[in-house]
């Protein structure tokens, strides 16, 4: 009942702004692999989404710049610190952004600078498309760290440290979803 309420207010703002009912705002998160850090900000960003009954209006996925494990579930560690927070990432599948990832998303959140560089380079020229991709953390203007360290070689608190981090910039990116767009 809540959500349907919810989705009715979205559906009549969306209308104010010249945008249908089926248009979604569109986030896309990357990382190097999409196994560790991108999967755990999808798994982070669904669960505020849904929570905030806004799933039917926001479109989440995660991908990442090279192709080493595309197909693959999240890491086992990923999956588990996830888990203990609430967080199912077993659905999620790696799998490697594309050129047009870029045109589909309207928000396209890298976890460090060489995500940033891979991106803007796959951007084509003089379509602006650069100006979507940005750093995850600058959701979190308070945070000591700009970019999200890559756990995959470190022990299992490398993760707990992972999840701390996008959770913080996760409900910043919200925030800015909800002012913007909702």
């Amino acid at each position: 009942m809540r959500s349907a309420r919810i989705a009715g207010i979205i559906n009549e703002r969306f209308e104010e702004r010249g945008m249908t009912e089926r248009t979604k705002v569109r986030v896309l998160f990357v990382c190097m692999g999409n196994i560790c850090r991108s999967p755990t900000a999808q798994g982070v960003f669904r669960k505020l989404v849904q929570e905030a009954g806004l799933a039917e209006v926001i479109e989440i996925d995660s991908a990442g710049t090279h192709a080493y494990h595309v197909g693959e579930p999240p890491d086992p560690r990923a999956q588990e610190t996830a888990r203990r927070r609430g967080i199912d990432l077993s659905d999620l599948r790696a799998r490697r952004v594309t050129a047009a990832d870029l045109e589909h998303y309207h928000y396209v959140l890298v976890m460090d600078q060489d995500n940033y560089h891979a991106l803007s380079d796959l951007c084509p020229p003089g379509r602006g498309l650069e100006r979507r991709v940005t750093l995850l953390m600058d959701h979190a203007p308070q945070a000591r760290m700009r970019e999200v360290p890559d756990p995959y070689y470190g022990a299992s608190g490398g993760f707990e440290a992972v999840f701390d981090m996008v959770e913080e910039a996760a409900a910043g990116l919200l925030e800015d979803i909800r002012q913007r767009h909702l």
